[in-house]
């Protein structure tokens, strides 16, 4: 008699790799709508059709709306890309990161920090995850006294890219080639993290 069980869960196979796509587009439709609204104010079911999903898949990847703003207040796996070299080529690094995510996908993760102001206990909660998350962590990897205040100001640099890259839409910035920019701000970036 054949089995009915499932075949085991492949990395590489198309279900996998499309359930990581839908989990992903319902991360992008969540921090978006996070961006714009409240917290109180978003439902699954906006998330559901931004992300073009129905609402009981989401339940079934997070489980509720709790969990899935859980997830999109974490920077934990945004943080480790954007620190994923080493310590002498990280400012390079992350200013290309930032660059790349919103050439290529029209958004940085990092930047939902930006309008944490609009999202009442939410944003304290999304506050206090970006400290200790992302400037906290990159602080550990730096040597050198202030290092605290190092990874702030870097972290900050890049911050500022993203919003004049991504929000504020800077026609010279967009128009120039991302390696030009990348060599003329890296360095800035860098400066803080190795003085």
């Amino acid at each position: 008699m054949p089995s009915t069980a499932p075949a085991p869960a492949d990395s590489g196979s198309p279900g996998r790799r499309d359930a990581e796509a839908t989990r992903a587009a319902i991360l992008r439709a969540a921090r978006h709508l996070l961006a714009r609204h409240a917290h109180g104010d978003i439902t699954l079911k906006a998330v559901a059709e931004r992300a073009g999903v129905s609402p009981p898949l989401i339940m079934k990847y997070f489980g509720n709306k709790e969990a899935l703003f859980a997830r999109v207040m974490s920077f934990e796996e945004d943080a480790a890309v954007l620190l994923a070299a080493p310590l002498a080529d990280l400012g390079h690094h992350m200013v290309r990161h930032v660059l790349v995510s919103q050439s290529e996908r029209g958004a940085d993760p990092l930047l939902r920090i930006v309008f944490a102001p609009l999202q009442g206990t939410q944003g304290d909660t999304l506050r206090a995850n970006f400290r200790t998350q992302v400037s906290d962590r990159l602080a550990l990897r730096l040597d050198g006294p202030d290092a605290g205040l190092r990874a702030e100001l870097a972290v900050s640099m890049l911050l500022g890219l993203g919003v004049m890259y991504g929000i504020a839409r800077g026609g010279e910035l967009r128009a120039a080639p991302l390696d030009a920019v990348v060599e003329r701000y890296a360095p800035a970036v860098q400066a803080h993290l190795t003085p």
